[in-house]
């Protein structure tokens, strides 16, 4: 495929279908710095050279009546995790320093849970407005799991810019890792948040197994979502989670061309280089920057990641700057 001749039909307001999407991720390694450089081009008419910062902060810990297979906090999960209750206003409004020292552009709060109770939603709601007051450039997205309309409005009254709630996978391939709810279940809150005005975080989680199709088919149902940000996770499998021992762990190039895919597909979206990266991007990471315009730093929920001070270094030795809040 004339990689070129594609990204030009993007850059000029076209879209590409399923199959060319497909060959994306079924392009040769030989094929795939052309493909890098093709997803750049339209990643730079969007968002130029800059990278927005992520820092997540986990309110509360395991306990999770959810049964999905990749997460270590499941109720399924046989493991030695960190539990703890929600944390209290004061804990999440000291955690949002932390975003603004490492120049995060929005500060993730995110909770185990199937549904955010009415004292936790209060909490979050509290600490939104706090936040705001003290570093009012500081955009708060959160992740609470399933909503309903009433809370949606709620945290969106009190200043949350942003919710995330992941597809995970295509609807094909869902019932193989989640059981406890159904893909609709996600999309229906999916919509419940464009519907309210909060911008729409939701993405996925690629090696787990599926085809190179329920890829595509998730980037698909995302962009049909018109979703406003898109983390692509990959799969570092977890003890005592059901993945763990995972066979055909994915290589950097797939992770880039998982990316790349992604970033034809959803030319004008936030695409950001989610949990697992270090691990199976390894050396490449910097390269993982040319289709995605968004990264977390320093750690994700239950594990460690790079640190704040590497991941800045990286990104300015790649040509790249990061994007003020």
């Amino acid at each position: 495929m004339d990689w070129k001749t594609l990204s030009d039909r993007v850059l000029n307001d076209g879209a590409i279908t399923k199959t060319e999407a497909l060959a994306i991720l079924e392009s040769s390694d030989d094929e795939l710095l052309d493909v890098l450089q093709n997803a750049y081009r339209i990643r730079k008419k969007y968002f130029g050279n800059k990278v927005s910062l992520h820092l997540l902060r986990n309110v509360k810990s395991g306990k999770c009546p959810e049964d999905c297979a990749f997460c270590s906090q499941s109720t399924s999960a046989i493991n030695e995790v960190e539990r703890y209750d929600f944390q209290t206003v004061e804990s999440i409004v000291k955690g949002a320093q932390a975003a603004v020292d490492r120049q995060a552009k929005r500060y993730c709060v995110v909770s185990s849970t199937r549904a955010p109770s009415p004292n936790e939603l209060e909490t979050i709601c509290e600490a939104a407005v706090q936040i705001k007051q003290k570093h009012p450039s500081l955009e708060i997205c959160s992740s609470l799991g399933l909503l309903t309309e009433e809370k949606a409005i709620r945290l969106k009254i009190s200043g949350v810019d942003r919710f995330n709630h992941n597809l995970e996978t295509s609807e094909n391939y869902f019932p193989e890792v989640v059981t406890t709810h159904d893909f609709e279940d996600r999309v229906n809150t999916a919509k419940i948040i464009k519907k309210v005005g909060l911008d729409l975080c939701s993405g996925g989680l690629f090696g787990m197994g599926e085809s190179l199709q329920d890829r595509v088919d998730l980037i698909f149902a995302l962009a049909d979502l018109d979703v406003d940000s898109v983390p692509i996770n990959f799969l570092d499998p977890r003890p005592g989670t059901e993945f763990e021992g995972q066979a055909n762990p994915l290589s950097p190039n797939d992770c880039l061309r998982g990316l790349a895919m992604a970033r034809f597909s959803m030319p004008a979206t936030e695409v950001r280089i989610a949990g697992g990266r270090e691990t199976t991007l390894r050396g490449l990471q910097p390269l993982a920057l040319y289709p995605a315009n968004s990264m977390f730093t320093a750690g994700y929920l239950t594990t460690g990641g790079q640190d704040y001070e590497t991941d800045k270094r990286m990104i300015e030795d790649a040509g790249f700057v990061i994007q003020k809040a």
